[in-house]
């Protein structure tokens, strides 16, 4: 979800590796040993959770979690937690990590020291004070001075076990002064409006006249405000702190008049002091993006030059394909280019452009796409993209399986264990490689017609090139299918959206050794056992010496590489596609009866949408996708609860929340893609709650009123969460930063073009077959980057004059405070 910035938008997302822990403190028992799990933060909400690994000090999480962030943020924080049976899981460290101190540790493997978790250090929020100070003229006639504190709201504090029923107290902190004030308690919110004012005296020296009076000829600059935000807790340990500001008097300046915003910040001292070694470490792989994406016109000139990559000649004088040529990893260019491309519907000239190319730069069939090239990870990506479905309905169920039942499939003689046999484990691991490569060869009818038009164009570069190998035309798409899709997904189910967590030690075994035997199977190599280094493997493979597994595979490979023949919307069985526990609001189906919050079990499949009492239980209702008609945020004045949305029937609205704002865009963007092809999905819906007999949004008293609000917007192709200005903006980016890349490259052209000997060293690593045209390419990219770059620099500089440190977007604390006192600095000197 982007932020609208003054007709720029603005993307948040975050890629993150869990590596493992170390040293982690031993439990003060006799096991010593501890269960923990690491948990991923925005400020106080939690947004990822890993497995528990059980019994280790030192756990290795080996997770990837990645999201797009759809709120302001100011830490992005990791909690190590040790599992309590009996009572609340307790807190061992943490990791906070600034936002603006993210691009520090950007892609780098980073061990970070845990720091102790204090309940005065947990703080998220902010709160607008209005300061004022006025002259009183008493019944004697002496002037005297009252400072008015005008506490109004608060946004964004964090919800304690729960709940969230804050309250202000307001002090003045000084020379023996001890003033404190409180607002009345709001309950059930973290978004309180208080508009409560409190006074206090401020003195002044008796020899104090309005012209020679000055800050410094008294203590008034010593005088601080303080303002602290509490929850009001019904629990015996008293109420829980969630944060304060600290406000000097001075910033009242001349005209005695302070409003302001002000970020929560933790209470000083606050906590136990603790060695942080002791508390040991935590290693993390962060990568945080920010796009800020102008309207589409911006882009024209530079995405024509790249959509028009698939018609240059030669490719390699292409935009995209120099894209590829200036990244340090080929993998960083085919990312934007895949998502760009497919976005536009021109994926498959493209790839079949620079995979034709490459066929005809290769001397070895054996070696055909084995490089990690710009082709190979331009498909690599695709097939994520376009087959993420295709996979799931295929593997999903049998993975599933192999996950639960936990059978040993251990065949290496060194590595069973006493209790184990060695046939069962081969006969076990013999049935899920057969149930696997069943699934797999079967599923030809269900390839995504994009992937089919690519392998077939691979499979006609390969046989044109290589017209002696019969075999060519099988091993360049099996290359795909089977070594970077399918293999890749059954070795590692959780990065493929197979499985939500990293599999156990001896689940990770089997799923290696079906791999291995899936890959083996698939590449048709002519001698099977002597691809494997174990023998113990050779052994294995025995089994599958047969013609009919060989038949099999070239069966589906043709399937496969028939262009536009199957379509992938002729799935007819049901798919679990998501499911966890959330609290919906009853939907009014009885005439009678309370509607209140419950806690449910909801799963999505491809044919319906359904809630239950708790996981394995009959379902209490159930939707079918055909009768939701939109899915779309409720507004949290509805409930007074964040994180809400609405499934929207021909009768009636589900009122859902999810456990946190990721959670809750992941479960809208799901239903939103199986639902988008129903024929009756409304243009317009309510964005609040119908309550108390009229619809909150537009006051209208019809429950059957049409809805007040156009639709969230869906794009017309499939590719639904690919925003084409996005990919472009993030393409510019990478010109920019390998901007000197770029014009060696236009030296090497040159080079080329006057000095036709041997290649010189610095310029050999580019594939230039064309200067001249490489030259014009070159030049047309850098004349667009620049003119992108300009109208960045234009942007930044017109934000930062218009940025008000103290508004409610720019609030002060942090870094923003020294700013804020700086430019007050600017004007004349303090005085009240």
């Amino acid at each position: 979800m982007a932020v609208e910035e003054e007709g720029l938008r603005v993307f948040q997302s975050v890629k993150i590796k869990i590596g493992e822990a170390k040293n982690i403190p031993p439990y003060p028992g006799p096991n010593r040993m501890r269960d923990c799990y690491c948990t991923v933060n925005l400020d106080q909400e939690e947004v990822f959770r890993t497995k528990i690994i059980e019994k280790s000090l030192c756990p290795f999480y080996g997770e990837d979690f990645y999201c797009e962030i759809p709120r302001s943020f100011r830490h992005l924080s990791f909690y190590i937690f040790d599992r309590d049976v009996f009572r609340r899981d307790s807190s061992i460290g943490k990791v906070a990590v600034k936002k603006e101190d993210l691009q520090k540790y950007h892609g780098k493997d980073t061990w970070f020291q845990l720091q102790p978790v204090s309940a005065d250090s947990e703080v998220q929020g902010k709160v607008h004070l209005e300061l004022r100070l006025s002259e009183v003229i008493t019944d004697s006639g002496v002037i005297s001075h009252k400072l008015a504190t005008r506490v109004l709201e608060c946004q964004g504090l964090p919800i304690v076990n729960g709940q969230c029923d804050p309250y202000a107290a307001v002090s003045l902190l000084g020379p023996s002064r001890s003033d404190a004030k409180k607002t009345k308690v709001k309950r059930k919110t973290n978004n309180p409006q208080f508009e409560e004012t409190f006074y206090f005296e401020v003195t002044r020296p008796l020899s104090y006249t309005k012209r020679q009076f000055d800050v410094e000829e008294e203590d008034v600059d010593k005088l601080a405000l303080r303002v602290d935000l509490w929850n009001a807790s019904n629990l015996k340990f008293g109420d829980e702190f969630l944060g304060g500001v600290r406000v000097p008097l001075r910033v009242l300046g001349q005209v005695g008049v302070h409003d302001a915003w002000y970020f929560l910040q933790p209470r000083e001292n606050g906590g136990k002091s603790v060695k942080v070694e002791e508390l040991g470490s935590l290693r993390l792989n962060i990568v945080y993006t920010e796009d800020h994406v102008f309207p589409s016109e911006y882009y024209t000139p530079l995405r024509d030059l790249l959509l028009h990559s698939a018609n240059v000649e030669p490719v390699s004088a292409s935009t995209a394909h120099i894209l590829g040529e200036v990244c340090r990893e080929k993998q960083e260019a085919a990312v934007p280019l895949v998502r760009l491309f497919l976005h536009c519907g021109k994926i498959v000239p493209f790839i079949s452009a620079i995979a034709h190319t490459e066929v005809n730069r290769t001397q070895d069939p054996n070696t055909i796409f084995r490089g990690n090239s710009l082709t190979s990870k331009c498909i690599d990506e695709t097939m994520k993209l376009a087959g993420m479905h295709y996979l799931q309905v295929t593997l999903k169920p049998v993975i599933d399986e192999i996950c639960t039942e936990h059978k040993p499939c251990e065949i290496d003689p060194v590595k069973l264990k006493e209790s184990e046999n060695l046939d069962t484990n081969r006969e076990n691991l013999r049935q899920y490689v057969d149930r696997i490569f069943n699934v797999i060869t079967t599923s030809g009818v269900r390839c995504p017609t994009v992937m089919c038009d690519i392998f077939f164009s691979l499979r006609e570069s390969a046989a044109t090139r290589f017209q002696v190998d019969q075999d060519v035309r099988y091993t360049a798409v099996s290359s795909f299918i089977f070594l970077r899709f399918f293999a890749p997904a059954i070795l590692s189910p959780n990065l493929f959206h197979l499985r939500p967590h990293h599999p156990d030690p001896a689940t990770s075994r089997t799923l290696t050794l079906i791999s291995k035997t899936i890959q083996t199977l698939g590449s048709l190599a002519k001698s099977k056992s002597a691809s494997f280094k174990e023998s113990y493997m050779a052994a294995f493979y025995d089994y599958f010496n047969e013609q009919k597994y060989g038949d099999a595979v070239k069966n589906f490979l043709d399937l496969i590489s028939t262009s536009g023949k199957w379509d992938q919307k002729s799935i007819e069985t049901p798919i679990m596609l998501k499911e966890g526990f959330m609290i919906k609001r009853a939907q009014g189906r009885k005439r009678f009866g309370m509607k209140n919050f419950k806690k449910r079990w909801f799963r999505l499949t491809n044919h319906e949408f359904t809630y239950h009492k708790t996981k394995g239980e009959g379902a209490l209702c159930s939707i079918p996708i055909e009768n939701i008609l939109a899915v779309e945020r409720l507004e949290e004045e509805s409930f007074k609860m964040k994180n809400m949305f609405q499934v929207i029937q021909p009768e009636r609205a589900l009122y859902i929340q999810a456990n946190n704002c990721v959670e809750a865009r992941d479960w809208i963007d799901i239903l939103t893609k199986v639902s988008q092809c129903n024929r009756k999905r409304l243009s317009t819906y309510h964005p609040s709650a119908y309550l108390n007999g009229h619809w909150l949004c537009c006051k209208t008293s019809s429950d059957t009123a049409p809805g007040c609000t156009p639709c969230t917007g869906l794009p017309a192709n499939i590719q639904l969460d690919v925003d084409g200005d996005r990919e472009t903006e993030r393409i510019y980016s990478l010109f920019s930063t390998y901007m000197s890349k770029m014009i060696k490259m236009q030296e090497a052209c040159g080079s080329k073009s006057v000095y036709d000997g041997p290649e010189q060293e610095e310029y050999s690593s580019f594939v230039i077959d064309d200067p001249q045209e490489t030259y014009k390419t070159l030049k047309q990219i850098i004349s667009s980057v620049q003119t992108l770059e300009q109208q960045h620099t234009k942007y930044k500089r017109d934000k930062f004059k218009k940025t008000k440190i103290g508004s409610q977007e720019h609030p002060i604390g942090d870094k923003s405070f020294q700013c804020y006192i700086r430019q007050q600095s600017e004007s004349s000197t303090y005085s009240i």
